[in-house]
């Protein structure tokens, strides 16, 4: 980012921040591309887990249709397939929640890094500048 201010030194203040802008935003997107992946694991695992849910039941509930006599046996099947399923749902995106805020906490972290470097940058061209016209 910064080599692509330096690299506009001489042209107006305008074109080196439009340069240094764009090149952060370039970064920022790299680094946010597969957020979404994230998000939407997030979102649909525990929908995934209450689909399991819902065919569990009825698995269940289709046993106990056939059999003449309901013993836990005959549910037990359809049950544990509920159960494991919300299980698995929840926890796969409990995880990916987890991570996808972890991450966008670190990326949160690095704009504000480049945002710090970048006014820091075009401080030091204005003062340079300055300082010189003031000693003349």
């Amino acid at each position: 980012m910064l080599a692509k201010g330096l690299s506009r030194v001489g042209s107006s203040t305008r074109d080196i921040e439009s340069a240094i802008e764009n090149t952060a935003h370039v970064e920022v997107y790299s680094m946010e591309k597969n957020m979404g992946y994230l998000s939407a694991i997030a979102a649909i695992a525990p929908m995934l887990g209450f689909l399991g849910t819902v065919t569990g039941m009825i698995k269940a509930f289709y046993h106990i249709s056939l059999a003449d006599n309901i013993s836990i046996g005959i549910i037990a099947g359809g049950i544990y397939e509920k159960m494991i399923t919300s299980a698995a749902g929840l926890v796969v995106g409990m995880l990916a929640y987890v991570f996808h805020t972890l991450l966008h906490a670190q990326i949160d972290k690095t704009v504000n890094k480049l945002e710090v470097v970048s006014i820091g940058f075009m401080d030091l061209l204005f003062k340079v500048p300055q300082y010189e016209l003031q000693e003349n």
